[in-house]
């Protein structure tokens, strides 16, 4: 017969409560108290029932992460990060997959109610104001990473800087003529913290600070694909007078550049420089200079932040800025300005 609570308790010479208190690691244990108990389990190699275990807890050992487009490669990037800090936790991951905002919509309201998940992860996705509210309101642990409301812990990356830092670099290499394939929301997702917007707020300032016009022909958007750089990357090496230098959103859009220039017999870095954002495996091995942003660091800091949260409930919600760093590849080439 398996061993059971009670075995343990009076091999400890202790009452079950005692043996549940160790068990959950809860305090108001005394340590000699407490010694005895874990030699007790350590004899009868006693194994908690999980079931029984997680309805005295009231938990369930799983942690929700819902996402968008979650076969992303930027997705993928922070998945990885979130699964390796969950599984060292001993906790299950479960997924939730949306493509529009109707999706995210019923998964915010109905998530909380169904409670089959101790806490929620939501990648790149903003609940609207009466949501968060509610999540709040029903004790539901929530952090949002990509994203930020100011009714949750949020986890965000400094784009704002990391697209300034970027362009930056084109320009100390000698770029004057910059295009810039920035990326879309789709599924019309609500996004009031849109990377996409700051990092189109970074080209403007590092423009304004080394005294170069704006020019709106050289800014197109597309879908965060590898199709959509390649044809925004057409158009713009298309025009009367093309950039020198294409700097992307995305690492993956910048692929779809270096498609195009392959399509058009421009050799990089020599007749185009490309510079990405991200920091993904691939551009890694095309040797694609980019902004890395760190987004294993964002899963495991996701989980983290998550599991503080669902110890202490009441505490205040955060605001955590990650900074990106450039590594630098084989695309760009430093020229001389006109």
């Amino acid at each position: 017969m398996p061993v059971t609570i009670h075995d343990v308790a009076r091999e400890a010479g202790v009452g079950i409560g005692t043996v549940s208190r160790v068990v959950n690691n809860r305090p108001y244990v005394k340590p000699a108290t407490r010694e005895r108990v874990l030699a007790a389990i350590n004899k009868l190699q006693y194994k908690p029932d999980p079931i029984a275990r997680s309805m005295i807890l009231k938990r369930t050992g799983a942690i929700g992460v819902i996402v968008p487009f979650f076969t992303r490669f930027f997705f993928m990037e922070v998945l990885k990060g979130v699964d390796a800090a969950l599984t060292r936790r001993g906790y299950e991951l479960v997924l939730y997959n949306i493509s529009n905002k109707a999706q995210q919509d019923r998964y915010f309201a109905g998530l909380p109610m169904l409670r089959r998940v101790d806490g929620l992860l939501a990648l790149s996705l903003t609940p609207d104001e009466d949501d968060a509210r509610r999540l709040h309101e029903v004790g539901l642990p929530v952090v949002l990473v990509d994203a930020y409301s100011p009714l949750l812990t949020s986890i965000v990356v400094n784009n704002i800087d990391g697209s300034y830092l970027a362009i930056k670099y084109l320009i100390e290499n000698g770029h004057r003529r910059i295009g810039f394939i920035n990326g879309i929301i789709e599924g019309n997702f609500n996004r009031p913290f849109n990377p996409a917007n700051d990092r189109l707020i970074g080209l403007h300032r590092a423009l304004g600070e080394a005294g170069l016009l704006f020019e709106p022909e050289l800014v197109l958007e597309t879908e965060w694909s590898r199709q959509g750089g390649r044809e925004a990357a057409l158009r713009l090496l298309a025009l009367p007078r093309p950039p020198s230098a294409i700097f992307t959103a995305s690492d993956i859009q910048a692929i779809g550049v270096l498609e195009a220039a392959k399509a058009l017999n421009i050799v990089v870095p020599d007749e185009l420089s490309v510079i990405g954002f991200d920091g993904i495996e691939m551009a890694e091995f095309l040797d694609l200079t980019t902004m890395v942003q760190p987004m294993y660091q964002m899963g495991e800091l996701g989980v983290k932040k998550l599991m503080e949260r669902i110890e202490h409930p009441g505490s205040p919600p955060e605001l955590l800025r990650l900074d990106t760093r450039l590594r630098e590849g084989h695309t760009v080439k430093k020229i001389c300005s006109a």
